[in-house]
């Protein structure tokens, strides 16, 4: 059986979450308003809008990105926005507990290099919970799935990530159908799971039943064991090498990248369908505001098409319908949590598979 990292009592991932919303002093010097020019810009919603922000794009003459997107997608985005534009963009790449670091690191001493995040939706509201973001009226808004948009949130969603079981099709013949298949003894030894992915147990857990799925869960590590991974990416690397020959928790996207290129991996959804949200949104102290806006409605809608294309599951509904059962990861619902969900996570996949 693979070797299994060692974790602390917390995941990274969520660690961060609560190091960021409980960093008072963060808070506290944080900005405590908002430049007048970016709110003007952001809430603006003539009909000369787009215009006025391609104006003041090209004078700011630059846009600075923070992405945990894979860097082929993001790539491609940045290109055609460059290329559409006229407007060079900087890219820093991080994984979103990175990006959420950097952030929180960059505001308490008043350095603001940032114009645009676009990472996973609970990094995203950790952000929009400290104020460092700036909410932004646009049109495309009207073209994105209900859930993409809400008045209280600063943030919008810009593409879903669908948890999918990868499975190494030399070694698995047979795909489960549920998570109750997973019990049986043949899948001693060959089950993984990403260290990190709280918000999935949260949001399977609503649909089953919290005790029952707590049940179930405890049942399957502690008959067939676990190997827990860092990152989705490895995950999906080590279930097309053999090392795992099934993971609960892969993006589809990454596996269906991955059978393009000749991997032998496959995926199955395990109802129920969950999907984890990444969001965009502008800084409220951007140093080019309007290539900042100019670039989340780019994102939303020529940039899904881009998105779509290379697997990617995008909100827009003109671009593609996802699909109708899909249960997003509640980012709000994961961070009032507090160490709930980590812990509980860490408790039946961690310490129980050791």
């Amino acid at each position: 059986m693979p070797a299994r990292i060692a974790l602390g009592p917390v995941p990274d991932l969520l660690l961060g979450l609560m190091v960021a919303l409980l960093a008072g002093d963060a808070r506290a010097q944080a900005p405590k308003m908002q430049t007048p020019a970016i709110a003007e810009i952001a809430s603006y919603a003539g009909p000369d809008r787009t215009q006025r922000l391609i104006a003041g794009a090209k004078k700011e003459g630059a846009l600075m990105l923070y992405s945990s997107g894979a860097s082929e997608d993001t790539t491609a985005i940045t290109y055609a926005f460059e290329k559409t534009y006229g407007v060079p963009v900087r890219l820093w790449r991080g994984s979103s507990e990175d990006i959420l670091r950097r952030a929180m690191a960059e505001a308490r001493g008043n350095r603001y290099d940032v114009d645009v995040a676009e990472t996973a939706g609970p990094e995203m509201e950790a952000l929009g919970r400290e104020k460092l973001l700036q909410g932004i009226a646009s049109p495309v808004f009207a073209e994105l799935i209900p859930q993409a948009v809400a008045p209280q949130r600063a943030w919008v969603m810009s593409r879903l990530s669908v948890f999918a079981a990868g499975i190494n099709t030399n070694l698995v013949k047979e795909a489960p159908r549920s998570y109750d298949d997973l019990a049986d003894p043949k899948w001693k030894g060959k089950l993984g799971i990403e260290a990190d992915d709280a918000g999935w147990f949260l949001t399977v857990l609503a649909n089953m039943g919290e005790n029952d799925g707590i049940k179930l869960f405890r049942a399957i590590v502690a008959r067939n064991g676990m190997s827990v991974r860092k990152g989705h990416t490895l995950l999906a690397s080590l279930v097309a090498a053999g090392e795992v020959p099934l993971a609960l928790t892969v993006y589809g996207y990454r596996i269906e990248a991955m059978k393009k290129a000749g991997a032998p991996i496959s995926g199955v959804i395990l109802p129920p369908a969950v999907a984890l949200p990444t969001g965009i949104a502008v800084f409220r102290r951007a140093p080019h505001p309007n290539a900042a806006v100019l670039f989340v409605d780019f994102v939303l809608s020529d940039g899904q098409r881009i998105l779509a294309e290379r697997g990617n599951v995008p909100t827009n509904t003109r671009v593609k319908d996802p699909p109708s059962d899909l249960n997003l990861i509640d980012s709000a619902k994961l961070l009032d949590g507090g160490d709930k969900w980590p812990k509980l996570f860490q408790d039946v996949f961690v310490d129980q598979g050791r």
